[in-house]
């Protein structure tokens, strides 16, 4: 029960394992760098939508894997990803140079999130 607990606050909170395991400097630090990341990321205009069909289309199996895995990482993000659905805030993941910058930086937001998650529970 505890593990999920702390699983579960981990991912919606960034760094909110931490906080639970009252290790409040890596809690913050976490929450920073995540919600740093993320700010960054969507104000660059970072694509946080599932690549759909047509956007794929072309591509070799490698680039789609990438594409969806990429998805699926900013997810790991919790709360900023879920707070910036909720706001309406949702971009492609394809549309140019500026936006890649901020996928790469949206993607790294979910990446330490998870990073934080797993050196928490460990």
């Amino acid at each position: 029960m505890r593990f999920a607990r702390l699983a579960a606050l981990g991912w919606l909170v960034p760094g909110g394992a931490y906080l639970l395991t009252r290790r409040y400097v890596q809690f913050g630090l976490s929450l920073g760098l995540v919600l740093t990341a993320s700010v960054s990321g969507m104000t660059l205009g970072g694509g946080n939508l599932w690549p759909q069909p047509a956007d794929l289309a072309g591509l070799d199996l490698f680039t789609v894997l990438l594409a969806k895995a990429a998805a699926l990482t900013k997810f790991l993000a919790g709360a900023p990803y879920l707070l910036a659905r909720l706001c309406g805030y949702s971009q492609n993941a394809f549309d140019g140079r500026l936006h890649e910058y901020g996928t790469t930086l949206l993607v790294i937001a979910g990446l330490l999130n998870l990073l934080a998650l797993a050196d928490a529970l460990g």
